[in-house]
């Protein structure tokens, strides 16, 4: 049995007609930059977050650009994120002018360490950015404490947290600002590259809503020099479609997600994903750890299951960003999560059978990187038991 990844022709299979009827519709109005089905979007996300604003921008690497410089944050400011995600949100405090500022990770959460966040603080540190990793929301209580006492903002990098909660409010509500990508793969995608920005800051929503359309507020008349980094038209009637669904979908990444711990809490030498307390996982990344992760998913391959790996060289060692001064060793637990991770399959239309034979395969794996004999296909997987409703709590 062959398992992917990522299967987006599965979830598209079973919403085509309805999408196929929205891009229809933008077609036939021609609203192909921004419009009235980007504005529906906006409108629909912005409840759906709680929050009184929210902007379709083209990309989740835009969407913390244009959140940092509508804030005001520039040339010799610093901003305290973590070195345990994917590059873009480095990027964006770069291109905003202002320096990265990396804090360790959670060894239980993978999400930036309130504990170690004030040591960090200079008099350029401008603002924080807690990034959302793997669906799970990072600690914000003691973050936005610590925020508040130093006068610092808080930019949500949400990316990979929609509809996750945080004691019981929205991924991007919390902060100064919540920024989103909406990256096919994401858990809502669109069909191309698209992001968004939620806040409850009028004068920041302005900002952006000029700045990603050319710095205009009427149409050849520019108040500023901006830039173009609008939604189009066929992604905001796409991600109105999805975010129907978003709630459905997240459930049932969580029950996979159950099933998977249920199927490897007794393989030893690997460690599981946790759900804190203080909030629900959207399981964007079912990602464990393993010792010795490079043959083990190579094996994993061999025998048709195929996984990912997130993030194999934490941003502190990459050379783009060499003229930082860091070395390993800086940030422990975020080399050692990189070291070991390995993502499993998760996406809502797995089939239970598909999870079984996903960690019948792991185990398989282990055992031939420990050098064991396998016997056949192992063990007959147990029939699909009614999947609990419970999170994963650490």
């Amino acid at each position: 049995m062959e398992v992917l990844f990522l299967n987006l022709k599965a979830q598209y299979l079973a919403i085509q007609d309805e999408v196929q009827e929205a891009m229809q519709r933008v077609i036939e109005k021609t609203a192909f930059a921004g419009g009235p089905f980007v504005q529906q979007f906006e409108q629909e996300f912005a409840a759906y977050c709680q929050t009184k604003h929210a902007m379709g921008v083209g990309s989740g690497t835009s969407a913390l650009w244009l959140a940092l410089a509508g804030l005001g944050v520039g040339e010799g400011d610093e901003v305290i994120t973590t070195p345990n995600t994917f590059i873009a949100t480095a990027e964006a405090i770069t291109y905003a002018g202002a320096t990265p500022v990396f804090v360790d990770v959670d060894e239980h959460t993978y999400n930036l360490d309130p504990a170690l966040i004030e040591a960090k603080i200079t008099a350029r540190t401008r603002a924080i950015i807690p990034v959302h990793l793997f669906g799970q929301t990072a600690d914000l209580a003691p973050i936005l404490a610590i925020a508040r006492k130093q006068g610092l903002y808080v930019i949500e990098d949400a990316s990979q947290a929609h509809g996750a909660l945080y004691q019981g409010q929205p991924a991007g509500s919390l902060g100064d600002v919540g920024c989103f990508s909406f990256y096919p793969g994401k858990n809502l995608g669109a069909y191309g590259e698209a992001g968004g920005v939620v806040t409850n800051n009028s004068d920041l929503t302005r900002y952006i809503q000029m700045m990603k359309d050319h710095g205009q507020s009427v149409k050849y008349y520019h108040d500023m020099v901006g830039w173009n980094d609008r939604m189009d038209g066929l992604q905001g009637a796409v991600l109105s479609v999805k975010l129907k669904y978003l709630d459905q979908w997240n459930e049932q990444r969580r029950q996979h997600a159950q099933a998977y711990t249920n199927l490897l809490s007794d393989v030893p030498g690997i460690v599981l994903p946790r759900t804190a307390e203080y909030g629900t996982h959207v399981f964007h990344i079912y990602a464990i750890r393993v010792e010795q992760r490079d043959q083990v998913k190579a094996e994993m391959e061999q025998r048709g299951v195929h996984c990912g790996i997130h993030y194999p060289l934490p941003l502190h060692l990459q050379k783009a960003y060499a003229d930082l001064g860091y070395i390993r060793g800086d940030f422990p637990v975020t080399e050692r999560c990189a070291d070991s991770f390995l993502s499993l399959p998760i996406y809502p239309e797995l089939t239970y059978e598909q999870i079984a034979h996903v960690a019948r395969v792991l185990k398989q794996s282990l055992a031939a990187v420990d050098g064991l004999v396998i016997e056949g296909d192992g063990h007959a997987a147990p029939a699909a038991p009614a999947y609990r409703k419970t999170s994963i709590i650490s």
